[in-house]
Formats: C-alpha cells, structure tokens, sequence
C-alpha cells in the first residue's frame, strides 16, 4: 500500500467525521488536523479521501436501492 492511501485510511479512522467527498474542505482539513510538509502530498491525501468517500456512499446508494427492490 503506497504512503498515500496509508495515511488517508488512518486520518479517515481517526477523524471519519471531518471529511467529505468537498476536495477543498479536505485540504483544509488535513491543514487543521496533520502536520504534511509538501503541498502535493496533502492535496494527494485530500484528493483519495473524496474519491473514497465518493465511492463508499455510490455503493451504499448501490445497495439501498437493490434493497427496495427486493421488498
């Protein structure tokens, strides 16, 4: 696992509630809440986060709809 998805999933279990599928918001974030010395590397970081939280939400989406569609 590269150094980027790393650090993401340990900021997004310790902090699940501070971040968003917002890029902007999750720089901001991450600025607040870790010391990241290279800019690149935290809009790296900021930029996984929303893509994850982007794709877990489709998903849950995913399966609330198959859900009513079984009842």
């Amino acid at each position: 696992m590269n150094r980027v998805k790393k650090l993401s999933i340990e900021l997004l279990n310790r902090y699940p509630d501070k971040f968003n599928v917002d890029f902007q918001q999750n720089k901001k974030t991450i600025d607040e809440i870790a010391k990241v010395r290279s800019k690149e590397l935290r809009n790296q970081i900021a930029g996984y986060i929303a893509s994850y939280i982007n794709k877990q939400t489709k998903e849950q989406n995913k399966k609330s709809e198959q859900d009513v569609e079984e009842t």
